[in-house]
């Protein structure tokens, strides 16, 4: 079993927290948060040691492999410092707010042999996996252009019970960075296109008391002339499901939320949906996510991981299947994105670190 521990015990920790325990790869040592009720009630529960200080919890414990639920400007630091300890990395999205931050993440757990692995466990979701798998066959022939719709609900109240969302400076941004970048991912992993130029605008329309985008639209061109057109923002009234559309030179493939559909130009239809009997139990209290996927990206981490042995050639990062290599494509994208609307100009990939 690989010796883990999780820094940051918020809103999103019980999904890597269940994950952990119900994996016979991994034991949970330890937990850290600044907050120490949290920080002691998440260790009571998980029967594991608690810590205030990540780097005393590193330093001292020197866990195989940690978990990072922190607020987003935190990823950057902590993974570094797990890197140089030589402790494998799984963080939540997005990998850093600066794109220069997530390029330093990447080299230096090259450099110490150790695992960055992202988040991005919609890529696991059935609906996902299955017109990924369409596409790459050939099915649906030659993906031509993609749209994406995100219309979701993350009023000033929300933000307002956080010290750290809502704020350029820790967050990184409004609805690109934090919802809609799991949508912008997913056409990028289903199609594997490479981007090569993103134009967009940016703007806070309905937030009075925090003034991160809330609405974002925009085109991103990737290679063979695909194209995703791109419409997200987050003052609406409820969660609607995703909408992601991909027009291929046989038909056309939809995902509404967890049912994948394809209609073909011939007449033939195919779709899968999520059922309820497939669904991971996170527990009553704990926000029921898109797809159910953390504890799917989760085991396959940990299962790569226990493949590779010191006598093995092959770099950790080569084994995960979101690496932090491949998490930097979404990065950029995201990033460049915030550029093109802060600037109004048009933004070339790869950028310029």
């Amino acid at each position: 079993m690989l010796k883990t521990a999780l820094i940051g015990c918020g809103r999103i920790s019980p999904l890597h927290l269940v994950s952990i325990k119900m994996l016979k790869e991994a034991e949970l040592i330890a937990v850290c948060d600044i907050k120490e009720d949290r920080a002691l009630s998440t260790a009571l529960q998980y029967n594991c040691k608690h810590y205030l200080d990540y780097k005393d919890m590193l330093l001292k414990e020197r866990p195989e492999v940690v978990h990072i639920c922190t607020p987003h400007y935190l990823h950057h630091e902590m993974a570094v410092f797990a890197a140089k300890l030589g402790i494998h990395v799984i963080t939540e999205k997005p990998m850093a707010i600066k794109y220069e931050d997530a390029v330093d993440m990447v080299n230096c757990c090259k450099e110490n042999n150790v695992s960055l692995s992202i988040m991005f466990q919609n890529r696991f979701n059935k609906a996902v996996r299955f017109i990924r798998n369409e596409i790459t066959k050939g099915s649906l022939g030659k993906p031509l252009a993609a749209r994406v719709i995100v219309t979701w609900s993350r009023s000033d109240d929300y933000y307002g019970k956080s010290d750290w969302k809502g704020t350029w400076e820790k967050e990184g941004g409004g609805v690109v960075i934090d919802q809609a970048i799991h949508s912008l991912d997913l056409v990028r992993y289903i199609t594997d296109k490479k981007p090569l130029s993103v134009q967009a605008n940016i703007f806070n329309r309905k937030h009075k008391k925090f003034d991160i985008e809330d609405i974002s639209e925009g085109i991103v061109e990737f290679e063979d002339n695909f194209t995703l057109s791109f419409y997200t923002m987050n003052y609406f009234t409820c969660d609607l499901p995703i909408d992601i559309t991909i027009h291929c030179e046989k038909g056309i493939a939809k995902i509404i939320g967890d049912e994948g559909v394809i209609d073909y130009i011939d007449g033939r239809k195919t779709s899968i949906l999520l059922q309820e009997e497939d669904k991971i139990d996170y527990g009553g209290n704990v926000k029921k996510y898109w797809g159910y996927c953390h504890y799917t990206e989760i085991e396959s981490i940990y299962q790569s991981l226990q493949k590779n042995n010191s006598n093995d050639p092959k770099k950790f990062n080569d084994l995960v299947e979101v690496s932090g290599e491949d998490g930097l494509i979404t990065q950029q994208i995201i990033n460049a994105i915030y550029e093109s609307g802060i600037n109004s100009k048009k933004v070339e990939l790869p950028l310029g670190y």
